[in-house]
């Protein structure tokens, strides 16, 4: 996989106290992870990293829009992303000795590194902005935003199958009443 040198932070000559890094992301950022569910990104990172002196404070804010599948209708829409994710990077003298830690939101680093790079977080963030269900949002009206023809055969379909009572059932509800 490509390393991608934009997203990486050089910490070594930075004073301590607040950073703000801001990044554009679009489809090509994700070329370097192979295929996704999703298209068209528009997201923006907003990411503010605070220095200490044995460790850093990482806030990832994330905005913008992507294009998902809709579940119920199966046509795209544009979904809002929204979120922010936390990020704590140790600065430690072994850091392979702690990577069976179990806590995902604490990162170590040798002492000895001088660059962070935080593309993978990036990646892994704006993919936890994503709901698992993806759902077309209510209109201002408080109706649905799926395909209306759709919805109709859903409904269609939804009354055809409470009319078919299976007959394997038939004979168990006789033992309801017991």
């Amino acid at each position: 996989m490509k390393q991608l040198r934009e997203f990486d932070i050089a910490f070594v000559g930075l004073k301590p106290g607040v950073h703000t890094f801001q990044y554009q992301i679009t489809d090509s950022f994700f070329e370097n992870y192979g295929p996704q569910d999703f298209s068209n990104a528009q997201a923006t990172v907003k990411l503010q990293f605070d220095k200490k002196s044995s460790f850093f404070l990482l806030k990832f804010e994330i905005g913008g829009t992507v294009t998902v599948t809709c579940d119920r209708c199966g046509e795209p829409f544009e979904l809002q992303l929204w979120d922010d994710f936390d990020q704590v990077v140790k600065l430690v003298e072994n850091p392979e000795e702690l990577e069976g830690d179990e806590d995902p939101d604490v990162t170590y680093i040798s002492k000895t590194e001088s660059h962070l790079n935080v593309a993978d977080w990036v990646y892994e963030f704006i993919n936890l902005s994503i709901p698992m269900q993806r759902i077309h949002p209510d209109d201002a009206n408080g109706k649905s935003g799926c395909n209306p023809k759709v919805l109709e055969m859903l409904e269609k379909m939804n009354q055809q199958e409470g009319e078919k009572k299976n007959p394997i059932w038939k004979d168990l509800d006789k033992f309801r009443d017991n």
